[in-house]
């Protein structure tokens, strides 16, 4: 007897698959919050910094996808005191990352560095930590990923990471282009260094943005 890709996905827990993945494209090429913070690093660091952004951002999706998986999400959505605690500790590092910027004195040149390895580690571990402290995020994925969880198999953590592997993906994927795009067409700005500097210093004022935006964010959901 064969099985066909539909009925495998189904046998898993997974239900209306290829709608899923449809909405997930849409969702993903959505300008948000991720996507600014791709952007600004890719104008004014080059194309490594926003893939480094790309993939720290992607790893935080991924832990985040754990989180709704394994159940752990459930109690940030219902405390509201921990939902603020998280939501002010990534508020408070944007900003952080955006008056760090906003500092320094010579722009980073992330194509050429010595210390570009190094470099290139702290800018995905920013991403990572961007994304991980939006809970925001934790709540898209609880709310999202259930709806396309078969009612007969709602407690499996295997759908749950599955879908959220595939919204990774496309996500990444698209996130590459981004921060591709970006990247060129600024690279001959970033040339000149006074234009790079001023690159540098409005990508600082873009996080500082985003911060006190999520701070403004209010807590109910």
């Amino acid at each position: 007897m064969t099985i066909n890709a539909k009925e495998g996905v189904r046998m898993l827990g997974i239900t209306g698959y290829g709608i899923y993945l449809l909405t997930s494209l849409l969702l993903n090429v959505t300008p948000g919050t991720d996507t600014m913070y791709i952007i600004s690093r890719s104008a004014s660091q080059g194309r490594k910094a926003g893939y480094y952004s790309v993939l720290g951002i992607s790893t935080g999706s991924f832990i985040h996808t754990l989180l709704a998986a394994f159940g752990l999400s459930i109690i940030l959505a219902k405390s509201i005191v921990l939902f603020t605690a998280i939501k002010l500790i990534g508020a408070a590092y944007l900003i952080y990352l955006g008056i760090k910027m906003l500092r320094q004195k010579s722009p980073l040149n992330f194509e050429s560095s010595v210390l570009q390895h190094m470099e290139l580690k702290m800018i995905y571990m920013q991403g990572v930590i961007t994304n991980v402290t939006n809970p925001k995020v934790a709540l898209f994925f609880i709310s999202f990923l259930p709806q396309f969880i078969h009612p007969d198999n709602p407690y499996d953590p295997v759908p749950f990471i599955l879908l959220g592997i595939s919204f990774i993906m496309t996500g990444t994927i698209w996130c590459f282009i981004i921060a591709y795009f970006a990247s060129f067409a600024t690279k001959k700005l970033r040339e000149n260094a006074k234009i790079a500097d001023l690159l540098n210093k409005l990508t600082g004022i873009v996080f500082i943005g985003l911060g006190i935006k999520l701070f403004q964010t209010k807590a109910s959901r």
